[in-house]
């Protein structure tokens, strides 16, 4: 057995372990903050804002008397408000008790606050998740930018051996001799992709600052593998993200369809 075989798949597996940790507290940390923020807004009192279970690895108390800190198991989060008996907001009927001759300290319990205190401090959460996902895909979007009619180059990878002649912002008129349909026409594009000859390479009819002009690149849909699943049959086959399948058991493949279309007669 060649345990270095192993080492790709390994690191695959660890990065999406990572990955997976560091996106779960990003989203914990925004929900929990949602309820803190908004709980101290209204007036109640956190005593903890915890990252993570188990533990204490780090904390330190604020200038408001909570208690900030990051647990060893970072599989989740919670605040604990004054009047709470655990992390799960459970009354801790001793504190509200002592509280309760003094009308001002209960209010600043999680249990002794008006119902649209409480209320509005439990639905914080949910809703800055949902605020932090709007931010995330709008900033996405203006990053990376949208498919928009004319289809339009965005970025270009370059295939081994070939000089690409399509530019970045140029804008798709005509593909294989087929007119490039609106992109909000669902029927119109199959029938466009379907039409596309399968050769290596493909007339362009492209705008390029202005002008029209005629080029010749790759297929317009290449086999070009993305992204490769750790542990996946792709990746026991030796596939890496970025090659060009350019044939199937030594037939030429040109086009994405070409390969879909060879997988599903396996």
């Amino acid at each position: 057995m060649d345990l270095l075989s192993f080492l790709p798949q390994f690191g695959g597996l660890f990065y999406t372990i990572v990955s997976f940790v560091v996106a779960l507290s990003v989203i914990v940390a925004v929900h929990e903050y949602g309820h803190y923020i908004v709980g101290r807004w209204s007036g109640i009192h956190a005593d903890v804002f915890s990252l993570g279970f188990g533990p204490v690895l780090w904390s330190r108390h604020d200038k408001r008397g909570t208690k900030w800190q990051i647990a060893a198991l970072p599989f989740g989060g919670y605040v604990k408000f004054l009047g709470d008996a655990d992390a799960a907001s459970g009354k801790d009927a001793d504190v509200i008790a002592a509280a309760a001759a003094d009308p001002v300290q209960l209010r600043r319990t999680m249990h002794g606050a008006p119902l649209w205190a409480r209320a509005a401090t439990v639905v914080a959460g949910p809703v800055f998740n949902f605020v932090m996902s709007i931010a995330v895909f709008a900033s996405l979007a203006l990053y990376f930018g949208m498919v928009r009619d004319p289809l339009t180059v965005g970025s270009l990878v370059p295939v081994p051996g070939v000089e690409n002649t399509l530019r970045s912002g140029d804008e798709l008129l005509e593909v294989g001799g087929q007119p490039v349909p609106a992109l909000s026409d669902t029927a119109a594009w199959t029938e466009f992709r379907d039409a596309l000859p399968l050769t290596p390479s493909l007339d362009y009819l492209v705008r390029r600052d202005g002008v029209e002009l005629s080029v010749t690149d790759t297929h317009f849909a290449p086999a070009y593998v993305a992204s490769v699943t750790p542990r996946s049959a792709a990746a026991d086959a030796g596939l890496r993200t970025g090659d060009f399948i350019t044939a199937v058991d030594g037939e030429p493949v040109f086009a994405f369809g070409q390969l879909v279309d060879k997988v599903a007669e396996k």
